[in-house]
């Protein structure tokens, strides 16, 4: 059993090109404190990346379902009459004259003209690739909120250790105050 005054102070080493926690029973000092804090604000601000990148992945991903929609549907119409959304909630009706053909944006403002089918088998791939990208950073995304909550479990130790139990001050918090 630690003594009060003790914790279990995770400590980090690369064992093999793998980051390796483990424990030691050391007081947590101030300087772990700021360093931990510094931390804590820098994965926040890459959750906050990673949370961006999920967010304009989802919308590419419901552009490219919207279009599919839209190239099966003109593919049914009688007439190639669509409607066509000119912004702000306005939309005209127009024909399309020539429904079997499609230009894509396939990056880097390279436009290439394909069928229908093929537009929609490319549109169809360009999801995968999106759900597969998705997946990759969301996992990223749950990785670093578990260091997140791990660092903030050990700041919570340290901010318990400190006289009367108070929270430690953040550097920062101080700098802010002299600005105002």
């Amino acid at each position: 059993m630690l003594p009060a005054d003790k914790h279990i102070r995770k400590t980090r080493y690369q064992k093999n090109g793998e980051a390796r926690i483990v424990a030691a029973a050391q007081p947590l000092d101030q300087n772990e404190i700021e360093t931990l804090q510094y931390y804590l604000k820098e994965y926040g601000q890459q959750a906050e990346v990673f949370a961006g990148q999920l967010e304009l992945m989802e919308n590419g991903r419901m552009e490219a379902l919207a279009a599919i929609e839209a190239l099966e549907a003109l593919a049914t119409s009688e007439d190639g009459t669509v409607l066509l959304q000119i912004g702000g909630g306005a939309s005209l009706r127009a024909k399309v004259l020539e429904p079997e053909k499609v230009l894509l944006n396939i990056g880097s403002e390279v436009i290439v003209e394909k069928t229908s089918v093929d537009a929609i088998e490319y549109l169809k791939d360009r999801i995968t690739e999106l759900e597969a990208s998705q997946k990759k950073v969301s996992e990223a995304l749950e990785k670093l909120r578990a260091q997140t909550n791990e660092i903030a479990k050990r700041l919570e130790q340290g901010y318990r250790q400190a006289p009367g139990g108070s929270p430690v001050p953040h550097r920062h918090d101080h700098e802010d105050h002299d600005e105002e």
